[in-house]
């Protein structure tokens, strides 16, 4: 969780295939306030998937 004043938080990526999560990375919540979503290898699909935020 971010602190007080600060804008860059964590976030879970989640495959939209097989619903694993497979990335954590951060993001400025102030400048990006829809949910992040990336092309990312799933190791469980074996392949490139679209990953998308979960809250």
């Amino acid at each position: 969780m971010a602190k007080k004043g600060e804008a860059r938080g964590n976030v879970t990526l989640k495959c939209t295939e097989c619903k694993e999560q497979n990335y954590r990375t951060s993001k400025n919540k102030r400048n990006t306030t829809e949910k992040l979503e990336l092309n990312k290898f799933c190791s469980k699909c074996r392949k490139v998937t679209t990953h998308k935020e979960e809250k």
